[in-house]
């Protein structure tokens, strides 16, 4: 597979998955928040220009090297990709677990993952909010857990399609039936679940750091109960008017905020 091949299947899959939690969200409203399609669409595309020019396919070009190499866990022996897939999708799921509750942890991190939190609202397209250093800060990591997995090209494939999906899922406005939510969140990150991460208050802040699977969150003890019935207050502490896309970038040289 080519760089630009995978390019266009994970543009494609990044699209589609855009669609389909916009059109649940439509479906079953969870409150009236309208978004900031403005500024969280802003802050995306100067991502996507920066991140492409500095690393447009390299997640493909490092998982030939590896493979053509033999390196990395799947590698030794080359795994049968029913295996490798999985194994790729849970690994690097629990890799950015760790990176994410590290940005939580560390003052530095938290300077630049603030932007992200900085969403007055909870919607889709708070997926899309993150701050560019954050993104080039985690790239190195995530190329080095690709590597020393030796996950394939597939698998690569596999987890960014699932993953963008499941980013949007839980950052939606999204109301679920309670059986069915209750059942989801025994394997899944819910939008329930992830809308307590989004409080201002701290201990339901410091909580639910999962993307994809919500038992990473049960094993290392950060996970929080929660359901679409929690009333749940967005954003940061001391940021009461909706922020710009020049200011939400200006957040790090501003100061640390911190939940309640």
């Amino acid at each position: 597979m080519t760089e630009l091949e995978f390019q266009v299947i994970k543009s494609t899959g990044f699209v589609l998955a855009l669609g389909a939690t916009l059109a649940v969200q439509a479906w079953r409203p969870h409150g009236s928040a309208r978004g900031s399609w403005r500024v969280n669409g802003s802050i995306w595309a100067l991502n996507a220009i920066l991140l492409g020019l500095v690393c447009a396919g390299c997640a493909c070009v490092a998982a030939r090297w590896a493979d053509a190499r033999g390196i990395g866990l799947l590698n030794l022996p080359q795994a049968p990709l029913w295996v490798a897939i999985p194994i790729a999708v849970l690994g690097l799921d629990l890799v950015s677990y760790g990176w994410h509750r590290a940005n939580h942890t560390l003052s530095f991190l938290w300077r630049f993952h603030q932007a992200h939190h900085s969403d007055p609202a909870f919607t889709v397209t708070t997926a899309l909010r993150f701050h560019p250093v954050e993104l080039l800060l985690a790239l190195p990591l995530r190329l080095l857990a690709l590597v020393l997995l030796g996950v394939p090209v597939a698998g690569v494939i596999a987890f960014e399609l699932i993953f963008a999906f499941a980013n949007f899922f839980e950052h939606g406005d999204i109301d679920l039936p309670r059986p069915f939510e209750r059942t989801l969140s025994l394997l899944f990150i819910t939008p329930a679940l992830h809308r307590r991460h989004h409080s201002v208050e701290r201990a339901l802040l410091n909580s639910n750091y999962g993307t994809i699977f919500s038992f990473w969150d049960r094993l290392f003890g950060s996970y929080g109960e929660s359901s679409s019935d929690l009333p749940v207050r967005i954003g940061l502490p001391g940021l009461q008017a909706p922020l710009g896309p020049a200011a939400v970038l200006a957040l790090p040289v501003r100061g640390v905020f911190r939940g309640e």
